[in-house]
């Protein structure tokens, strides 16, 4: 089992950023791929950003392109995913998630372990 803690959401204003970080344990972190995905009330649960368990690739989401930046920290067991320039479209509660393959996906069906999620959310 590994288990995933989220934490850094909050309220923001359009335009500013984020930190969010989510911390695991119970499983050998540094051989897992890590993802972010996010879900907005009354829509599916999407793929933001992934990174492989090396940290030497990252993936993104069009929408998040240039804005977002997904990093691992090993030592720490702890991913992370700044968010910059948010946008009003960027409010969802943001899940982080570990894919044992290593590789990194963005299909939530490759992951097997999730955290509980933290919300996000970008005032006007």
């Amino acid at each position: 089992q590994m288990q995933l803690v989220e934490s850094g959401g909050g309220l923001v204003q359009a335009g500013g950023s984020l930190r969010l970080s989510c911390a695991a344990s119970g499983r050998t972190f540094s051989s897992y791929a890590m993802g972010w995905f996010r879900q907005a009330p009354g829509k599916e649960r999407e793929f933001v950003a992934a990174i492989k368990w090396s940290g030497s690739s990252t993936y993104y989401t069009d929408s998040v392109k240039g804005r977002f930046t997904i990093s691992r920290d090993n030592n720490k067991n702890t991913v992370y995913l700044q968010m910059s320039s948010l946008k009003l479209e960027d409010t969802a509660v943001y899940y982080c998630a570990a894919d044992r393959y290593g590789l990194g996906s963005a299909s939530r069906y490759q992951y097997e372990y999730w955290g509980q999620g933290t919300q996000v959310t970008v005032s006007s």
